[in-house]
Formats: C-alpha cells, structure tokens, sequence
C-alpha cells in the first residue's frame, strides 16, 4: 500500500508542477534576449556574410571568379526553387535519382536549411498562410517575415502540423539531412572556392565572392518570397490571403514571384504561365523532362484557372461597383399619380417622365448637352418617345446618368409594367445580381431604355 501511495503521490506531483514555458512565449527583456536569438543561423545568414562583404573591400574581383559566382548563384538558387520548393515542397513534378542528389546538393550550397526542415515548414506556410501557425506570416511584419523568423527561435508545437511521410521515405532527403552541415561547409564555402582556385587559381576570390556573398544574395532572394511576394503585386486569383503577383520579385527569385498563381495552384510545376512572364525555374524543368531527367510535370487545368481569374476580375466588379451610385432603386420610389405629377411640374418643377418613371431634371437643364429646349419641351409630360429615338436616341451614359435623377414611378398601369420587367429580370436571370446581392445593371437594360416607346396610361 506505501510503495503504491508514494507511487500516486509522484503522479500528482508531476501533475501539479507548472509547465515549462517554451522561450519563444516569453516576452524578450535585457536580460534573456540573447536566449531567444537562433545563433547557429545568425551565424549562417548574418555573420557569415557579413564577413564576406568586410572582406569583399580589400579582395579584388577577377571577372572569371563574377561569371563562376553568378553560374553558381543560379545553381543553388535553383537548388531551392526547382528542387527544395517545387520537388519535395509541392511535389509537383517528378525527378530521377542523379537530378534529386543534384538538387539537394545544390539546395545544400545555398545554406537555408536541409530539404526535410524548408519542406516542412513551407507546407505549413501554405496550409495556415497568415495565420499564427505559419512559421513566416506577413501579418507579423515585413521583416519579421523576410529574416525575423530565421533568427528568432520559434515553438516548434505553434507551427501548424503538416505531413512530411513521402519527405522521410526519400533517402536523399533523409542522408542530406542527417549530414547538412556538412553539405553545407562542402556545397557551400569549399567546393566554389575549390573551381576558382583550381581554375585560375583564385582561392581567395572564390571564397569570398562565389561563397559567402554568393551565399547572401541566394538566401536574401529566397526570403523575399516570403516577404516581399506577398507585400507588392496584383492579386489576380484570389485576395483573401496576402500572397501577389510582380515582375520584380519573380526577377528576384528565379520566377517565384508569381505568388497569388503559385498560392491557389501550389501542385503546378509553373509560377508563371504566359509565355512574356520570366520564369526560369518552369523552363529548367521542362528542358529536364526533354533529357528524361524529370518527368510527371503537373499543371492545373486551364478550365480552373481562367474560372478563378474570371471570379476575382468579377469580385473586384463588384466592389467596384458597390462605390457607385446607380439611383433610388426603383421599388423603393414612391408612386405619383399623373395629376399630382403635372401640377408640380408646373409650379416650377422641372420633372420629366421616361417609362413611367418619373425624373428631377432641375439642375441639369442647364447642362444638358443638347440645349434648354429640348430637355424643357418634355417637362410635366410623358417623354419616353422623345428620350427613346423621337428626338433623339440617348447613348447608355444618358441612361445611366437619368437614373440618378429618379423621383417617382407614374400610378395609372406605368408602376405596374415597370414592376412586371423588373419581376422577369430577376426570375429569368438571376445571375444579374452581384457578390453583395445588389442587381447588376448591363449596358442597355436600363428600365428607362425602350426599343418600342410606350406610353403611360393617363398620357395614351
């Protein structure tokens, strides 16, 4: 009975003990801020660096150690791009062994992680994209977004859970991630310094410029996909979560600018989809599965793509139109019998009836393109056939502007008809109503537009 109470007592104990809170939930004071700073990548995105660009004052630069440094840069750039973001982030196309061992040896050289940690977060970015489960949310800032979260420890148990399975079946991924430091030390900082000093024997040079401002240039491209592509640029797919659209970042990033696209078709092997939009990512691939290196390349069917511009270009519509002012609605306007209408255009109102609608043309009678009077002529009468042809066939912008004027809608059979149009409209074609519910007004079925000019009951 002792050991088994003693043994109760532990489990309470255990129980009732505070939980150890993770650093990163802690607010940062003088006195533990260095606690909460990642230092094995401040060391490997600042310091390092750092030191490359203090040296780079004193190192001369060989035009042969430029062109192996920019070759280099493209390399491990698209170590990331083709190999860490569209191969095992998205699996969107499919790779033999010897271009897998490549990408991850290049991914390697531009030190960001291993292929297991990026893939891993980078789902969760687009599984709880601005949200506090994404490991880089722009809501918590521009740069907090671009570097901010590299060199601050994060909860590992705050980032949303994403499944990396196929990631630990993949013996590439697994062996580079079990050996990443070396990869890096070797794909990174030795073996660019080793083709220039073997080549032309600037070892140096090589070090310096092909390794650690190589190294910089890489990484501080592959952040701005984290930040910049998702604070410029058009949003042409869907605006709801921050990631857009821009020339500048795709140049930036090797064709990954194209971030609203990518975000809503994350399984595409492509950013960019017009032939004009520079990705060079989408077009190493294709020349891959050419050689039969790659093969499986994954594209979103046009069909879905064009729907998802056609909704946004309709939702931006809509909006749009939300800001302007379309008229009284024309049930909401009071119904004015043809007595009561003559009587006050004739005691110095200036209302003209069109279609039984009825219009306060007062202070436009001064403006009216076509002269006093002709707009004076159709006051206190019924002026559907002039407005309509009679006269003078009105344009869809005279129309429009008219119904900014309403007032009333005439009694006597005009309300009624007007209703009965306004009734067929919405029964027959119920798609004329935007995200808002608001009736959508085409071009030319203004209420006030009558092919055939018809007269009002008290007029006829």
């Amino acid at each position: 009975m002792s050991s088994a109470a003693s043994t109760m007592d532990s489990t309470r104990a255990k129980d009732a003990a505070p939980k150890k809170v993770h650093i990163a939930d802690e607010p940062m004071t003088r006195h533990n801020w260095y606690k909460q700073i990642n230092w094995l990548n401040v060391t490997l995105i600042i310091l390092v660096p750092l030191y490359g660009i203090i040296q780079s004052f004193w190192v001369p630069l060989q035009w042969k150690t430029g062109v192996w440094a920019f070759t280099y840069y493209f390399l491990t750039g698209l170590g990331i791009t083709a190999g860490y973001h569209r191969l095992w982030s998205h699996s969107s196309y499919s790779a033999c062994l010897p271009l897998r061992i490549f990408l991850a040896a290049m991914g390697g050289g531009a030190v960001e992680g291993s292929i297991r940690w990026w893939s891993r977060d980078h789902r969760a970015h687009h599984r709880y994209t601005d949200t506090e489960k994404d490991p880089y949310s722009v809501r918590k800032g521009f740069i907090y977004s671009h570097i901010g979260w590299m060199i601050l420890k994060q909860n590992p148990k705050r980032i949303g859970r994403t499944d990396i399975s196929d990631l630990n079946d993949d013996p590439v991924v697994v062996w580079q991630h079990r050996n990443y430091i070396k990869t890096v030390v070797v794909m990174g900082m030795v073996f660019p310094c080793m083709v220039c000093g073997l080549g032309w024997g600037d070892w140096f040079g090589g070090f310096i410029y092909a390794g650690l401002l190589r190294i910089f240039v890489v990484q501080q491209a592959t952040f701005c996909i984290n930040s910049l592509a998702h604070w410029i640029g058009e949003q042409p797919f869907d605006d709801r979560n921050s990631p857009r659209d821009h020339a500048i970042t795709a140049l930036a990033t090797l064709g990954e600018g194209y971030h609203n696209f990518h975000h809503e078709f994350p399984s595409d092997y492509r950013n960019a989809i017009q032939w004009y939009q520079y990705d060079p990512t989408k077009w190493t691939i294709w020349i891959w599965k050419q050689l039969g290196l790659a093969y499986d390349l994954k594209e979103f069917r046009s069909n879905e793509i064009e729907k998802g511009r056609l909704q946004q270009l309709q939702k931006k519509l809509d909006q749009k139109r939300q800001t302007l002012d379309w008229g009284t609605p024309i049930e909401q306007l009071p119904v004015v019998d043809w007595d009561d209408y003559q009587a006050e255009a004739k005691d110095g109102r200036a209302l003209i009836a069109v279609a039984g609608v009825i219009h306060d043309v007062t202070d436009f009678i001064k403006d009216h393109p076509g002269g006093k009077a002709l707009i004076t002529m159709g006051i206190g009468k019924d002026a559907t056939a002039i407005f309509n042809g009679g006269v003078y066939n009105h344009s869809n912008a005279a129309h429009n502007l008219l119904s900014t004027m309403r007032v009333g809608v005439l009694r006597g059979g005009s309300e009624v008809e007007i209703w009965k149009r306004s009734a067929q409209m919405e029964n027959s074609k119920p798609f004329f109503v935007d995200s808002a519910g608001q009736k959508i007004l085409r071009a030319g079925s203004q209420v006030t537009r009558i092919v055939e000019p018809v007269s009002s009951a008290d007029a006829a």
